[in-house]
């Protein structure tokens, strides 16, 4: 659930690209509201793939490193038995 929106995919896909934790309001850099993009923090952080720290008045976020390692292992594995199964629909030409 916490991937299956865009603005969180956004987020995540942002934070990766900075290669570093981001201090300050993210709606700053993205097109999306403070009120949303707080909103999809909250998510994100409570399913465990990013980490907030205050520091000060600002809130420090960065992608959890282990969580995304278990996240890709996860899919890469429901990719190879989707492969393993070999029952793909195949269009008539």
């Amino acid at each position: 659930k916490a991937l299956a929106h865009p603005a969180r995919l956004r987020i995540l896909q942002f934070l990766a690209e900075t290669q570093t934790c981001i201090t300050g309001d993210i709606s700053d850099e993205l097109p999306l509201g403070r009120t949303t993009v707080n909103q999809h923090l909250k998510e994100l952080k409570d399913n465990g793939l990013i980490i907030g720290q205050i520091e000060g008045v600002k809130t420090q976020y960065c992608i959890a490193p282990d969580k995304l390692k278990l996240l890709k292992e996860v899919l890469v594995g429901f990719l190879e038995k989707i492969e393993k199964a070999d029952n793909f629909c195949v269009k008539n030409a």
